[in-house]
């Protein structure tokens, strides 16, 4: 490995893995799923305090929660939305909204 493929490798940003069974996954994702759903969009923050009220017994950390939300960003279930509040960005996630399709009136031929 010469020294420019070092560098690059050091560069590249670390991803975090979910190494976990797949029956915990899918549980800790809809639990999150749920709580998006009920509560609109929600910052990271409320929606760890959501979680632990809730008793999510599959969800050990927030740091755990974060890959999971990560992980639903990349499957296209949650989308993250930035809001301007004031000088501040506060970052949300919320459903992304479904497209609706209208069956044509034409008749097939």
């Amino acid at each position: 490995m010469s020294f420019g493929e070092a560098v690059k490798l050091l560069g590249q940003r670390w991803k975090p893995i979910l190494k976990m069974p797949s029956e915990q996954k899918h549980s800790i994702a809809n639990g999150i799923f749920d709580i998006i759903k009920n509560h609109g969009p929600i910052t990271v923050s409320n929606t760890w305090i959501r979680a632990k009220e809730a008793g999510m017994k599959d969800l050990t950390s927030k740091t755990q929660m974060k890959v999971v939300l990560r992980w639903m960003r990349e499957k296209q279930k949650l989308r993250l939305v930035c809001n301007h509040v004031g000088a501040h960005k506060q970052f949300q996630y919320t459903i992304p909204a479904t497209e609706v399709t209208v069956p044509s009136k034409r008749k097939p031929t």
